[in-house]
């Protein structure tokens, strides 16, 4: 058994809550990752789990038993952190099998469980250099083995690929998702990077000031959010948000017209939403179409597009909303100034003025 449970969670600085009372279940094997922006609370999760931080108050139990006062040596987790933290002074064999012998494993059996470590992160030729002689993504590895020759339960890992450049973290990312399929372990995950998250994920936890907003699959969370928040943030790009306000209500959904593009109304088959309500249409980049495509055409003033090979971005603004579209390359030369493009009610989404989904 190596699932995690958090029930009632809270940590208090004093009088400052970071932490406002989290329930969680994270299932043995699981890949789950903690998302959010900055100062939302994801490391702290973290760092109580793995006993580095005091629980203020809750239950949060590994494998079954509860952990709230267990020493974090014996919580049967293991931490990756951003800094890699080796011992500048060991080779990466003796970094690796440092907490074994710490912990006064026979010598033969360190060997064994560094060589097994070491095998399964393609590290055995850099097993007798030093830290400064390996790079960011290989330093990054050895702490990774540092935390499988301990056999844990639960790895956690936080925010591990930050310090990285954009083409090694898209290897590590693979590396980490074959070490998990490899191992079959529970990982814990910690990312401000909601690309990381998407990638690696097997759920998803979506968190903001000290509160989880939403649980789910990556694409649960993609197709399905529950809030503005989560549709912002879940997504790259972010999904766009025009402001509208809902002015009928009939039996096949709401009207909403556009406060930026006066005459523009799209009826929408949610059943929520009161008349004249200040609302948000929520519209992915990809589901922007041709003119006439969709239920009803909005003009853009370009701004800047941006050209990837078989797709591009445009962003766009009107009346001050900053708009993304993706448009298929070998179908669209983009050199103009405006643009039209149409908007399908079926793939819009619909948010009230306090961010929650209207359904």
């Amino acid at each position: 058994m190596s699932s995690v449970k958090l029930r009632g969670v809270r940590k208090a600085y004093g009088a400052h809550e970071v932490i406002k009372g989290v329930d969680l279940d994270v299932p043995s094997k699981q890949f789950v990752v903690f998302v959010g922006p900055s100062g939302c609370g994801k490391s702290t999760l973290l760092r109580m789990i793995a006993g580095l931080e005091h629980i203020t108050a809750g239950d949060l139990e590994i494998g079954g038993e509860r952990m709230n006062d267990v020493d974090p040596s014996k919580r049967g987790i293991a931490m990756v952190f951003q800094t890699y933290a080796l011992y500048p002074h060991m080779t990466v064999r003796e970094n690796m099998g440092f907490a074994l012998r710490f912990a006064g494993v026979a010598k033969d059996q360190i060997a064994r469980q560094v060589g097994d470590a070491a095998r399964v992160l393609a590290l055995e030729p850099l097993l007798d250099r030093y830290p400064k002689q390996l790079s960011g993504g290989q330093r990054q590895r050895v702490a990774i083995g540092r935390a499988i020759v301990r056999n844990p339960q639960v790895f956690l890992f936080d925010e591990p690929l930050s310090n990285l450049d954009a083409e090694l973290r898209v290897h590590m990312r693979i590396e980490i998702a074959r070490l998990h399929k490899e191992l079959q372990t529970t990982i814990i995950y910690v990312t401000h990077d909601q690309v990381e998250a998407m990638t690696l994920a097997d759920t998803i936890v979506v968190l903001r000031d000290g509160i989880i907003e939403q649980v789910g699959s990556p694409l649960d969370l993609y197709d399905d959010p529950a809030n503005q928040f989560v549709a912002g943030f879940i997504g790259s790009p972010k999904m766009n948000f025009l402001a509208g306000t809902i002015v009928e209500k009939a039996a096949n959904g709401v009207t909403v017209e556009l406060t930026n593009h006066k005459g523009t109304r799209l009826t929408l088959p949610v059943s929520g939403g009161a008349m004249g309500e200040a609302v948000a249409l929520g519209v992915r980049a990809e589901h922007f179409g041709e003119p006439g495509a969709g239920d009803s055409d909005i003009s853009l003033r370009v701004d800047v597009a941006e050209h990837l090979g078989s797709t591009s971005y445009v962003y766009a603004n009107a009346g001050g909303e900053a708009l993304v579209i993706e448009r298929e390359e070998s179908r669209h030369e983009i050199g103009v100034d405006q643009i039209s493009v149409s908007i399908a009610a079926a793939q819009a989404y619909l948010f009230d003025s306090a961010g929650k989904r209207i359904r």
